[in-house]
């Protein structure tokens, strides 16, 4: 899933997350740096999210489809409202989806020497994004 598809994907899923007052694009929030990316409200607090991607290992941007392979969810990551932080509960949320695409979900924070605070996605077509908080 390419960062485009998956913003989208994301922003239908999170706007229909209990708890979840707002969410909108980056672009749609103000923010011309990042090309990729939401901005959601949740709980009161607002949380920037930018998106980026990864090709599968090989593949090249010409001639690359973006084609839905699937295959078992990523497993559970808890209650999505028992959440500890943005991160926790940002990939809560991901995995609740049980996206058939979806096949891995990592927080940073839980890597050894953790600098920031995001999430990778790893896709049954071999692609991944990269989700940082800002």
């Amino acid at each position: 899933m390419r960062p485009q598809r998956f913003t989208d994907y994301v922003l239908d899923l999170t706007k229909n997350t209990p708890g979840v007052t707002r969410v909108q694009t980056l672009a749609e929030a103000g923010d011309t740096k990042h090309p990729f990316g939401l901005a959601i409200t949740a709980t009161g607090r607002e949380t920037r999210w930018q998106v980026t991607g990864q090709l599968p290992d090989g593949a090249k941007h010409e001639g690359f489809a973006d084609t839905s392979v699937t295959g078992t969810p990523a497993p559970a990551m808890g209650d999505p409202a028992a959440a500890d932080s943005p991160e926790a509960w940002f990939a809560a949320v991901l995995a609740a989806a049980e996206c058939a695409e979806i096949a891995t979900i990592e927080r940073w924070s839980t890597a050894e020497n953790p600098t920031s605070q995001g999430v990778t996605v790893g896709f049954h077509n071999g692609a991944r994004v990269f989700v940082r908080q800002l």
